[in-house]
């Protein structure tokens, strides 16, 4: 799985970072320092820092308490099965 195009705010706006997404073939959309206003990413960095909340909900996930990176990807594949299962719930009830 690759995803298709970053969104971040000023805070990751570095050339090399840019670089690799780049050689990787990952779209970028970062607001770079001095030019563009966070406030235009609003709408889908609200997403994310929804979703991020959704997530840091469950205990295990809050401190990274695996050591193993695949556990804890295991662990954010569950805990976002969950919150999904949760928001159908609401929607179907």
């Amino acid at each position: 799985f690759k995803p298709q195009r970053l969104h971040a705010d000023k805070a990751y706006d570095r050339a090399d970072l840019r670089r690799w997404l780049r050689w990787k073939r990952i779209g970028v959309r970062i607001a770079r320092k001095g030019i563009e206003s966070s406030e235009r990413l609003g709408r889908r960095r609200w997403v994310i820092e929804r979703t991020m909340s959704w997530l840091s909900g469950y205990r295990r996930l809050s401190p990274r308490y695996e050591r193993n990176p695949r556990n804890y990807l295991a662990f954010l594949g569950l805990a976002a099965a969950l919150c999904c299962y949760k928001r159908l719930a609401r929607l179907t009830t």
